[in-house]
């Protein structure tokens, strides 16, 4: 009888355990699906959401003009010889240990000197290695937002679409400035005088330092004369995005102009500065912040607090791209090299601009595109209106951003004269400039 009762309460206890265990995997279950059910979904971004699309586009006669990184000839991503010689380089000598807060100070050296010239005070200029120039903005950006009076940051209109959502991450006010007249396709230089004499003295206004983008279209001396002039009496603080020195002209100094002509005349300034472009490294994610300082004790304390940022946000910054750059920039001939291989990308760009214009003019098409051969740089501001260039992604396959923003990397032998038909037939009668 006890047998028989111990074995029905074994029955009843194992029952019970069962039906607690369900209920408790029940309400995980319920909780697991319950606790993101509120997180709505993320708008995709603007640029790599369309480089995603051309990805899973299946037509054959796809083409990319969206996402801003070089192509070759054949529509190919480029290594550039004198990274790969640096990476040979590399192989027997390079570990794999943590880098310092600040980044491997021999290449900041080199990057500094490459952007504000041979002899620039790097003794007063404090510089810390970046997530390329992304990460150099929002580094830049959480300094501003921490120590500068100012918390406002006026960006150009139109500028690079990250550049918004960094800044007001950072806790800064973004502002914008008229950079680009679509009435003439040209720089808006009465615009941009007018907004910088309106705005709050002592803002940061943010510069390319070459190679506007989207535009391409940068300004002139005489143009600098009177932008300086304008920061100069507000007070403003300048902080540089330098993302194509030496991509632009296919000179790296006559590039860095503007930027050193700022720093030999004592502005105040910072810059963001990336390797993506011009050594070709997208995704090693290299470049720097730096900070011109007014002397040798002002630039350690800004380095403590640049390291102050970067610790909580990515501890140290990776090694690899920073590696290469320092290799081939430590190398008099790697050095000699990479100055001939960027000159040859930006060759290929520039040639590629003139022969789409003429490409246009040969299709027919009556409009004046010689803003296009004016720019400069990666990209080629065309003109076109959202619903020109939805068209042309929905009927020709052809992938850009709806700001009319063509990567001309993208052009190549083999698709430049479809393009220029396409374009051709979707401006055809119709207006490329807006009033």
């Amino acid at each position: 009888m006890k047998s028989h009762q111990s074995a029905l309460t074994i029955i009843l206890l194992s029952c019970v355990l069962t039906t607690t265990a369900f209920s408790a995997t029940a309400s995980s279950t319920e909780a697991s699906t319950n606790v993101w059910r509120d997180v709505p979904p993320g708008p995709p971004d603007a640029i790599l959401g369309i480089a995603q699309a051309f990805r899973e586009c299946t037509a054959e006669n796809k083409v990319n003009v969206c996402v801003g990184a070089y192509r070759d000839e054949k529509g190919q991503p480029w290594v550039l010889p004198s990274v790969r010689s640096a990476e040979e380089i590399m192989l027997s000598s390079e570990n794999k240990e943590y880098l310092p807060i600040e980044g491997d100070a021999a290449f900041v050296n080199k990057a500094l000197r490459f952007a504000y010239g041979a002899n620039a005070p790097l003794d007063r200029i404090a510089g810390v290695q970046t997530l390329s120039g992304t990460g150099a903005c929002r580094i830049g950006g959480e300094f501003l937002s921490q120590f500068y009076s100012s918390k406002n940051i006026l960006v150009p209109d139109p500028t690079w679409g990250n550049h918004h959502k960094i800044f007001k991450e950072c806790g800064l006010t973004v502002g914008t400035y008229r950079y680009y007249d679509r009435s003439t396709n040209r720089l808006d230089l009465q615009g941009m005088l007018e907004d910088l004499r309106n705005a709050p003295d002592g803002s940061t206004i943010l510069l390319h330092a070459c190679a506007h983008n989207p535009t391409g279209c940068d300004p002139t001396d005489e143009q600098w004369d009177q932008l300086l002039d304008v920061i100069r009496q507000k007070q403003h603080l300048i902080f540089f995005d330098s993302a194509y020195q030496g991509f632009a002209s296919g000179d790296a100094e006559a590039d860095a102009k503007a930027l050193r002509r700022v720093m030999d005349a004592g502005y105040p300034m910072l810059l963001a500065q990336s390797f993506a472009k011009n050594f070709g490294l997208y995704g090693e994610r290299c470049g720097t912040l730096s900070v011109v300082c007014h002397d040798v004790a002002q630039k350690d304390i800004l380095m403590s607090q640049l390291k102050c940022i970067v610790r909580p946000m990515y501890s140290s910054p990776p090694k690899h791209g920073s590696s290469i750059v320092r290799t081939v920039l430590s190398d008099e001939k790697l050095t000699q090299q990479y100055y001939q291989e960027c000159a040859s990308m930006a060759d290929r760009i520039q040639t590629m601009r003139q022969r789409l214009v003429q490409a246009l003019q040969n299709v027919g098409s009556s409009h004046d595109w010689s803003h296009i051969s004016e720019q400069i740089g990666m990209f080629a501001f065309t003109g076109m209106s959202a619903e020109m260039c939805d068209t042309l992604t929905d009927q020709y396959n052809i992938f850009l951003t709806r700001d009319g923003r063509i990567s001309i990397a993208g052009l190549n032998d083999d698709n430049l004269g479809y393009v220029a038909k396409a374009i051709h037939s979707v401006t055809d009668g119709k207006s490329i400039t807006s009033n």
